[in-house]
């Protein structure tokens, strides 16, 4: 048989991709060789070859069962690897035989081995994988069993040029997997063995845990730890310090449920090949424990971002590192881990300080606290390494120089590794001498909260860990996704899971022109020239502000209108200079600005571009959800700017102004709600349902529900006259969501808004916050159903939506 051809246009300049990532190999750096003896520890601890293969198998069988046959699975060692971590190509020796494997694919793990199918499925085949919510597989593109297409003779190895891939923040744990069953979770652990994921945080069932640390160690009662736990869509802030009790207590099914859940995670992701990260004790403790332990330095911690500092939830316990007794819970935590789960990775994420600042900013005590937190896991487990987000750094001015070393140093080298957890905008590793000298992981934060936005900064993907990796001296020992919510913007974590593998960096376009390609099974000319525009402004923000989704809609100020002005900024549109009203001026004290870095009429280019090769697309998934994306996104500038015409108007006292633009601005939000119901990824039915299939009973329901709905919404508590301080900061673009809650928000300020020119008083700005408050909190204790599947054809109702709100740039660009 003669071999097949390859279906994918861009295979000549892929394989030249391929083929450049060993040329230029330099794995090792200093941070490597400091933590070579864990990674020999782990080499030798890890599962069987049989058991990694039999696993990696059963992700093929999911993912293609139709080409189970077509691929054979080798486990190979570092030694044919060139000492290094790495996965091989190559042609099966009998592919011409009918009835044979055609490819092999071998690597150092399962992990391995499974990227190196994603690698060939990617750029031999021209498919792609994202999340189910995202579009899912594309997988149309591979040719049949018998007829794959074949490598060069010598075959394809890529070698890993950092020896560890980390996947996770530890706020992902509640805003995207809180109401995760096992079905969902084997789903991601695919997902994260073909993105080459090998370092996965792994914090689910930790409260269950906990429960028999403090019960049976530290005679803790299940009354004192309902007031510990948080809810179940607040745990992360629970773990961390911030919060106790909210959207609590804990059932003890939940519990139980967790640990069982926790069990199944870990056996799959040893089972690949994996390094879980486990957690470790970072002070946080029981209000129960300063009665217990009179003596001990328990220290009550500042308010949290709650609206009356209500010691219900707020102002939470800290152990002092300092006390033998922060030893002492540390080791039996680990010990626990260890008994529940049979083994461990070594690898333990602590964070003591996340938005949690020290008493004390002596450089001795803060070696003193970092030691004895060490010290905690280290007498649990004598091989551990201590894990810890370096986003302390970014976020408190807290950590000068003298601090910042106190804490890295406090721990032997090689024991500690930091996250550089927000390093494609605000890298640390550039302003602190390679975390003077510690081994860190290059990570990309990207979003916040698991809001919905088009945003991304591929070019500091496509090049900051190449940068970092080849500095002088350089520590780094991996890269990683640090996000706080997925299931967003496939293309940055389908570019970002790639650099893991990446030895030079990318050219984002050539990269982008395969990208759009395998996105949707073909290659059409609009739809390249509609991501060369998205690449070159959605996706190249360099402003340098965090992309915490603050668009009207789903972020609605809460000023008084009289106080908002306007800044613009200057764009341009087809060679013509235009001025844009964009932001809301700062000198209102807002804090709710909605973030804008590029031309907007450029990206409604792109919308057309995207309409027009709708024809040749409409059945694919991945265009779907990317059209209704791209129409959200532009819709959402658009409100914004709806917005500002209703407080212009406000401001010159145009009662039919007023009038008018509120009107559209509501008609805009039920539109919207109309085209996210045509996608499964914009729903908010599913948020809800995962919940409450969870819940044991009516009683839980209601608690799971409100927990879900509380995360979306108002966050954390409010008082009858005055909204969280976290109001918003989950939202989402979901269909339900924009009806049921942001539409009649927006209506009741706009109420106001009209009242108060027709009626001659100034804006009633506390009324308007107690019925936005009592709105809020009655949907939030709602329980209406909403649709859990999509409805209507995406692409008429965004055809439709352009041209009544797009096509005319007059209207648009004003």
């Amino acid at each position: 048989m003669a071999p097949a051809r390859p279906p994918f246009p861009a295979i000549p300049l892929a394989l030249l991709l391929v083929l450049g990532i060993v040329a230029s190999a330099r794995s090792s750096t200093a941070g490597v060789g400091y933590v070579s003896r864990l990674l020999e520890i782990q080499d030798r601890e890890r599962a069987p070859a049989a058991v990694q293969l039999a696993a990696a198998r059963g992700v093929l069988r999911r993912l293609l069962p139709s080409h189970d046959s077509s691929f054979e699975f080798l486990i190979i060692s570092k030694d044919e690897c060139g000492g290094e971590i790495c996965f091989m190509i190559t042609n099966h020796p009998s592919f011409s035989r009918r009835g044979t494997p055609e490819i092999v694919i071998s690597g150092v793990t399962g992990v391995e081995v499974l990227a190196g199918l994603h690698w060939y499925l990617k750029y031999w085949c021209g498919s792609h994988i994202s999340w189910d919510k995202t579009g899912g597989l594309q997988l149309h593109s591979i040719p049949k069993f018998g007829s794959l297409p074949r490598v060069q003779d010598a075959g394809i190895v890529v070698q890993r040029p950092n020896p560890w891939s980390y996947y996770q923040n530890a706020v992902t744990s509640s805003y995207s997997f809180a109401w995760w069953d096992w079905r969902r979770w084997e789903k991601e652990i695919d997902w994260m063995a073909l993105q080459g994921v090998n370092l996965p945080l792994a914090f689910t069932g930790q409260e269950a845990i906990w429960q028999k640390v403090f019960q049976q160690r530290f005679n803790t009662s299940t009354s004192d730890l309902d007031d510990f736990f948080g809810g179940p869509a607040f745990l992360a802030w629970s773990r961390m310090g911030n919060l106790h009790g909210w959207g609590g207590p804990l059932p003890q099914s939940w519990l139980d449920q967790q640990l069982h859940l926790q069990k199944k995670i870990l056996r799959r992701m040893y089972e690949l090949g994996m390094t879980p990260v486990l957690p470790a004790f970072s002070g946080n403790v029981p209000a129960a424990l300063k009665d217990i332990f009179p003596s001990a330095k328990i220290t009550r911690l500042g308010n949290w971002f709650s609206v009356e500092s209500n010691p219900r939830w707020c102002c939470t316990y800290l152990l002092d590192a300092t006390d033998p007794l922060f030893v002492e819970i540390g080791r039996a935590f680990i010990e626990q881990q260890l008994r529940e789960y049979g083994r461990t990775g070594h690898i333990y994420n602590c964070d003591t300080f996340d938005e949690n600042t020290p008493p004390v900013d002596e450089p001795a005590y803060i070696s003193s606290l970092g030691a004895a937190i060490f010290e905690g896991m280290r007498s649990g487990d004598a091989d551990a390494v201590w894990l810890m987000q370096g986003w302390l750094f970014s976020y408190d001015p807290f950590w000068r120089p003298p601090q910042m070393k106190a804490l890295l140093h406090s721990v032997p080298l090689g024991k500690l590794v930091v996250l550089d957890l927000f390093a494609e905008v605000k890298p640390i590793w550039i302003t602190s001498e390679q975390f003077y000298g510690v081994p860190y992981i290059w990570c990309m934060l990207h979003n916040f909260a698991g809001n919905i936005e088009m945003y991304g900064v591929l070019d500091a993907v496509a090049s900051g860990p190449i940068e970092a990796r080849m500095s002088e001296n350089s520590t780094m020992v991996g890269v990683g996704m640090s996000m706080e919510g997925i299931e967003q913007n496939p293309v940055v974590y389908d570019l970002m899971s790639e650099m893991a593998f990446q030895q030079r960096k990318v050219d984002v376009k050539t990269w982008i022109d395969l990208y759009s390609a395998r996105r949707y099974g073909k290659s059409v000319s609009s739809i390249k020239e509609a991501w060369n525009i998205l690449y070159h402004t959605i996706y190249n923000c360099t402003d340098g502000l965090y992309d915490k989704n603050r668009d009207v809609i789903v972020a609605f100020p809460d000023a008084d209108p009289s106080s908002i002005s306007f800044s613009q900024l200057r764009y341009r549109r087809h060679g013509k200079p235009l001025l844009r009203r964009a932001v809301l001026n700062e000198k209102t004290g807002l804090t709710d600005q909605p973030h804008l870095w590029y031309s907007t009429s450029e990206v409604v280019r792109a919308l057309e571009l995207f309409l027009a090769g709708g024809d040749q697309l409409q059945s694919s998934d991945t265009y779907r959800y990317d059209l209704v994306d791209l129409t959200r996104q532009a819709l959402a500038k658009n409100a914004n700017e709806l917005f500002l015409k209703v407080i212009e108007d406000y401001q010159q006292q145009d009662v039919y102004g007023v009038a008018l633009h509120s009107q559209k601005f509501l008609n805009l939000v039920e539109d919207m709600d109309t085209l996210l119901a045509c996608h499964e990824g914009f729903l908010l039915g599913p948020w809800l349902e995962s919940a409450k299939q969870l819940a044991q009973g009516e009683e839980q329901q209601r608690q799971f529900e409100w927990n879900t709905r509380t995360q979306i919404t108002m966050w954390f508590d409010n008082s009858a006259e005055e909204a969280s301080l976290l109001r918003d900061y989950g939202n989402k673009y979901w269909s339900g969501l924009l009806r049921d809650y942001y539409g009649p928000r927006a209506a009741l300020y706009f109420k106001f808004l009209k009242e108060s020119l027709e009626e001659g008083h100034d804006f009633r700005l506390k009324e308007w916050r107690k019925e936005w408050v009592k709105l809020t909190n009655d949907w939030q204790n709602s329980r209406n159903l909403y649709p859990s599947e999509s409805m209507g054809h995406a692409f008429h109702i965004s055809q439709w939506l352009y041209d009544k709100y797009l096509r005319d740039p007059d209207t648009y660009d004003q």
